[in-house]
């Protein structure tokens, strides 16, 4: 390299980042020791951190955790097999490990490790709809935005298991990290927040899920809120404008002495929707406002709900300190999850149908629009299979028999009513055997997924058609989607 370049300005005070001191590796022996109070084996270092063994690859730590019926120490040969380079163990083995007294709990100490060295801005995501959602497409944006340097939790990973393990896996180089947080029962959450130590949190929305534990809207609402309460001090709170419950959550909020930044069509708020287009691409064409201008930007997942998504994904971004922009280009590209809105065509006699895979979860917020989203897909049938919602305790009979009206509205040429809850929605649909505007509805219902997979297959799926597949994980509708796809 010549003088004349080594003189040049730009290579002489390139600009350093406190980052570049940090590590490369995501742990090392003596740094894991160091976090849970363990012993080390000897020298290693791991990339990645796997609680379950068929997921293991090459530079995994292994964490054998014990459960009431399953032990993971039984999985240490396989673990190692697939690539692990050291286990985290409550016992001695003869391969490279960090020694524990309890792996559960050390994997807590791992988390908060990772947590405490971090210099990220900290995204939390929680709601009753919509967080898986959310929180994948915030992960999109400041991945972009950052270059790679963002970090999230991988699938549902969102629990007292999964939040921690997401956690431990967070590199500590990462300039932003998102994290979904679920629940099931009050005070779960608040658990949760306490570990991620969020800059900003968000509520996607509040709808009647696990109401069966929790009583009314107002308890949910109540629930979701204690993602404030672990807010780092000046953290914000992102909230959705258009709730009926937006008081008591702005309430929880300001307690928290978060600053709030609401988002949604009412007029008060800060990340306003001004239009939304529908796109040839089936999404949309958004336009919103906020404080410093307009933004007009495509959201790739079709339905009203991904719209108000896409403000909940905007106003999280620009509280965290990313790019508008790059959140945009993000929202354009992304495809849907598996279990949460894919498309899959699949080949059938004359061509190819489209089967939406949003199997992994439902309640009667979720139902509603994405019935609504099938009403509006172009289609020669439209085909609903529908599991049951679980954990709505007393409101199930009531909630279920409610999706008469949506599933009407969606006119829908056949539905499959799938689990024993489905009942009380059967008995809706009796009473409208007849038509819908004179055009024939027709309906059957069965216990298992198994049972549902041989009644379409007798009602033959052909070329144009749209099939949505909507149900609780537990009613296995996932089996249905992969039988299906697999023909594919």
């Amino acid at each position: 390299m010549s003088a004349a370049i080594l003189r040049h300005p730009a290579l002489r005070e390139w600009p350093a980042d406190p980052r570049d001191r940090l590590p490369l590796t995501l742990w090392d022996a003596a740094a894991i020791a160091a976090a849970v109070g363990g012993t080390a084996s000897g020298e290693f270092q791991v990339a990645g951190i796997e609680i379950d063994s068929r997921d293991v690859v090459n530079g995994d730590l292994f964490v054998a955790l014990r459960g009431e019926a399953m032990d993971g120490h039984r999985f240490l040969d396989q673990a190692f097999a697939n690539g692990a380079t050291a286990a985290l163990v409550d016992r001695p083995i003869d391969r490279p490990h960090v020694l524990v007294e309890d792996t559960a709990r050390a994997l807590q100490a791992l988390a908060a490790a990772a947590r405490g060295r971090t210099e990220a801005r900290i995204i939390g995501v929680t709601g009753s709809v919509g967080k898986t959602g959310v929180k994948e497409a915030i992960f999109a944006s400041l991945e972009r935005a950052s270059r790679g340097a963002a970090h999230g939790s991988t699938r549902s990973y969102n629990n007292h298991v999964g939040v921690p393990l997401s956690l431990a896996r967070m590199p500590a180089r990462s300039r932003f990290a998102i994290f979904e947080m679920g629940m099931n029962h009050a005070g779960e959450i608040a658990d949760l927040t306490r570990q991620v130590r969020p800059h900003v949190a968000v509520v996607t929305t509040i709808a009647p899920a696990h109401i069966e534990n929790l009583g009314s809207e107002a308890s949910i609402a109540d629930a979701k809120a204690e993602i404030f309460a672990g807010l780092e001090p000046g953290g914000c709170a992102v909230i959705p404008a258009d709730s009926p419950h937006f008081e008591r959550l702005a309430a929880a909020a300001r307690a928290a002495g978060a600053t709030i930044a609401s988002f949604g069509k009412a007029p008060h708020a800060d990340m306003r929707l001004l239009d939304a287009i529908p796109s040839v691409n089936g999404g949309s064409l958004v336009t919103c406002e906020f404080a410093d201008g307009r933004l007009c930007y495509t959201v790739a997942e079709p339905g009203e709900h991904w719209v108000m998504n896409s403000l909940a994904v905007m106003a999280a971004v620009r509280a965290a300190g990313g790019d508008l922009a790059a959140a945009g280009l993000a929202l354009a590209e992304m495809g849907g999850l598996k279990g949460r809105g894919a498309r899959h065509g699949i080949d059938v006699p004359g061509g190819k149908a489209m089967l939406i895979d949003e199997s992994y979860n439902a309640n009667p917020a979720s139902m509603r629009a994405t019935l609504a989203q099938l009403g509006q897909t172009p289609s020669h049938r439209r085909i609903a299979v529908l599991g049951a919602m679980k954990e709505l305790g007393d409101f199930a009979e009531g909630f279920h028999a409610s999706l008469a009206e949506p599933l009407l509205a969606a006119d829908v040429d056949y539905a499959l009513l799938v689990g024993e809850e489905m009942h009380s929605l059967a008995r809706e649909l009796g009473k409208h055997r007849a038509a819908v505007l004179g055009k024939p509805f027709e309906w059957e219902h069965c216990r298992t997924a198994d049972e549902a997979i041989g009644l379409l297959e007798d009602f033959g799926i052909v070329a144009g058609d749209a099939v949505l597949v909507k149900g609780s994980n537990s009613v296995g509708l996932g089996r249905l989607v992969d039988h299906f796809t697999r023909q594919d």
